[in-house]
């Protein structure tokens, strides 16, 4: 287990994970089709997009939750 100070930090590498792991699928997909070598292209495209996706939501986080917290009022 992780001390709570890391929780966005894994939430961005989980997150960015899943995300480019789909994106990169479908885009694969759809430029090679189902192809022998589609695997092997989809881990490379993979590979590029998950370090980026990661670098990027470190720093996309904090103002998407700023911008939720506008466009939402508390209840109560």
């Amino acid at each position: 287990m992780f001390p709570a100070r890391f929780a966005p930090i894994l939430f961005a590498l989980i997150m960015s994970g899943l995300m480019s792991c789909i994106v990169t699928c479908i885009a694969t997909l759809r430029a090679v089709g189902m192809s022998d070598d589609m695997a092997d292209k989809w881990m490379g495209a993979w590979g590029i997009a998950w370090p980026t996706a990661f670098v990027v939501l470190l720093f996309v986080a904090p103002l998407t939750r700023r911008m939720v917290a506008a466009l939402v009022r508390a209840e109560g």
